[in-house]
């Protein structure tokens, strides 16, 4: 099972998001006890007021080439594992598979 699933209105993300840390970065792939694949993604800022959700929104808008406003985080605001609805048409498989390759060249 991969990290995303191809939906009729666009791709459904489960991330893992690590705030705090010292730059803003894929890294990784893990699986949860019930072998769900998230994608690990750190962050530099801190977890309040919404701080580090608004930075992991903008990494993903940067690395698949597409609007803020087509991206939202349909569960997990307060949690490190997110679930992100990006809606597109387009095929964007081979950009997310890339953030995924981007972790392992690292």
């Amino acid at each position: 099972m991969a990290f995303f699933e191809k939906k009729e209105d666009g791709y459904l993300l489960r991330v893992r998001l690590t705030p705090n840390s010292s730059l803003v970065k894929a890294n990784g792939v893990m699986a949860d006890a019930k072998g769900e694949e998230f994608l690990k993604i750190n962050v530099i800022s801190v977890p309040e007021k919404g701080k580090a959700n608004k930075e992991l929104l903008d990494f993903l808008s940067k690395k698949l080439d597409i609007a803020k406003s087509f991206i939202e985080i349909v569960s997990g605001q307060t949690d490190r594992y997110k679930k992100i609805k990006i809606k597109n048409d387009g095929d964007l498989t081979k950009k997310l598979e890339g953030l995924k390759n981007e972790c392992a060249s690292d």
